[in-house]
């Protein structure tokens, strides 16, 4: 693609997809001499064969950068680690070297805190491109987990990645963005569109977590129902912050869900 040739980033996806995953998980290599990689994917030999022989062609690495600790991002980090030379790990929540916070610099990337989808989710800004992982994907929407704030958080989120000046997105999962202001303010959109369709609901009586699906996310498709009924706890935890939310409303089941699952 021209615009990833524009900014020396080389993509290499694993052979992982589903109805999570998309096309598999994007592992993205960012300048060279040498390169870092951000989110290495999982552990599967032929993905690890791949990213190494990019490291090489790009100088070997000077550092290992994390989005989030879910498997399908992280699992690959320790045997890359070994094979390449020990480079540093940064990240906010996963055993690293370099603990990432808000605004934190690790070689030419800079996190940005994105919670939401994980609570340590960070996407870096590399010149004008940016890494989101699963903050923002290259199609569909993304998985919120309801741990406290989180969905304001991530609102808050995307309004402030629609403050940068980007030309291009690099997400954790589907095609690369080209056009990111209109992606940012999609995602926005979806969201409010999703709580607006769940105060209807709730407005016309509805309880239940089955019924509050029915009405609010009648579009999703079954194989991705579980995981649109862990983001209706979020955007219940939300109502509640703000005093919206009927004290009566039943609160879907947390399965432990980890990994990209999307609404």
């Amino acid at each position: 693609m021209e615009s990833l040739s524009t900014h020396d980033i080389e993509l290499v996806r694993a052979d992982n997809p589903g109805p999570f995953t998309l096309t598999g998980t994007n592992t993205w290599l960012v300048g060279r001499g040498p390169c870092y990689v951000i989110d290495p994917g999982p552990a599967m030999p032929e993905h690890l064969e791949r990213v190494l022989a990019g490291v090489r062609d790009r100088g070997g690495i000077g550092g290992i950068a994390l989005t989030h600790d879910h498997l399908d991002h992280a699992e690959a980090v320790g045997e890359l680690r070994a094979r390449a030379g020990d480079p540093p790990v940064a990240a906010a929540r996963h055993p690293a070297d370099i603990a990432l916070g808000d605004g934190a610099v690790f070689g030419p990337l800079r996190a940005i805190a994105t919670p939401g989808h994980a609570p340590d989710h960070v996407a870096f800004l590399a010149g004008r491109a940016l890494f989101s992982g699963d903050a923002v994907l290259g199609e569909g929407s993304v998985f919120v987990f309801p741990d406290p704030g989180a969905l304001a958080g991530y609102l808050a989120a995307l309004e402030r990645l629609r403050q940068l000046d980007l030309v291009v997105i690099c997400p954790g999962h589907g095609p690369v963005v080209d056009d990111p202001e209109a992606k940012l303010a999609e995602y926005v959109d979806h969201r409010l569109d999703r709580e607006r369709r769940l105060v209807e609901a709730l407005a016309e009586g509805r309880r239940g977590t089955a019924e509050l699906l029915d009405r609010a996310w009648s579009d999703v498709p079954a194989v991705l129902r579980p995981a649109a009924a862990i983001t209706l706890a979020a955007h219940l935890d939300k109502l509640a912050e703000e005093g919206r939310l009927p004290e009566d409303v039943e609160r879907p089941p947390l399965q432990g869900l980890q990994s990209n699952e999307p609404e």
